[in-house]
This record gives structure tokens, sequence and C-alpha cells, in this order.
């Protein structure tokens, strides 16, 4: 599907048409090969995951995915020195004092070496 342009699967979806007009997947296939010999053939469960993309969001543009949060070296320091200063401090009370997520101060202990409630290094 990622050889599909914007313009195509916009031609897919009024090729399926609407109401008592809709064309089966499979129909739509065969119009597809007649219409786009040039393209490689397209699959029903490309048909099948553009349409299901359609009624899902209302568009059938690429959805950016999601980028994973940047933290800062202060804050990152911050939250090990307030692990130094009392080792038994939840990891989830971490992060309500850091403002930051639960998972991403356990990805910064791990990515640090850290153990919650064990300062020691593992390896």
């Amino acid at each position: 599907m990622s050889h599909l342009t914007e313009s195509l699967k916009i031609e897919i979806l009024m090729m399926i048409g609407y109401g008592d007009r809709a064309r089966t997947q499979c129909e739509v296939v065969r119009l597809f090969r007649e219409t786009h010999p040039d393209l490689p053939p397209l699959n029903q469960g490309t048909i099948s995951k553009i349409e299901a993309q359609y009624r899902e969001m209302g568009h059938v543009r690429k959805v950016p995915s999601k980028r994973q949060a940047v933290v800062d070296d202060d804050t990152k320091l911050n939250l090990l020195l307030a692990l130094e200063e009392n080792p038994i401090t939840p990891t989830r009370q971490l992060a309500r004092d850091s403002n930051l997520n639960h998972k991403t101060v356990l990805k910064i202990l791990k990515y640090e070496k850290k153990r919650p409630y064990k300062m020691v290094a593992y390896n």
C-alpha cells in the first residue's frame, strides 16, 4: 500500500462507489488492474485497508506516526538525583514529581541502568 499516492487511494474509493452503486472489492481490484496496468497489482486486502481507513478517519492521507518524547538532560538529572536522595521512592511518585509519564521514567531508569527500589547498576 506504500506505493499508492493519495490520489490513487481516492480513485480506489471512487471505484468502490457508494450506496446501491457500490462494487465488491474483487471488482475494484479487477477495475484497478484494467485502469492502471503499469502499476503493481493490488490485492483485496489493500482495498479493504483503504476502505477501513476512510470509514474510520474520514480521509486517506498518510497518518504520521507518534514521535518519541524528548526529555532534556536537566530533567533526567533531576530524576536521578531524586532517586539518589531517596532510593525507595516509587517510580510513579517520581513521575508525578517530575511531570513525566510513568513509562518515560521507567525508560530513563533502564537507560541509566538503574533499577527501581534497588540503586545498583545491572548488566
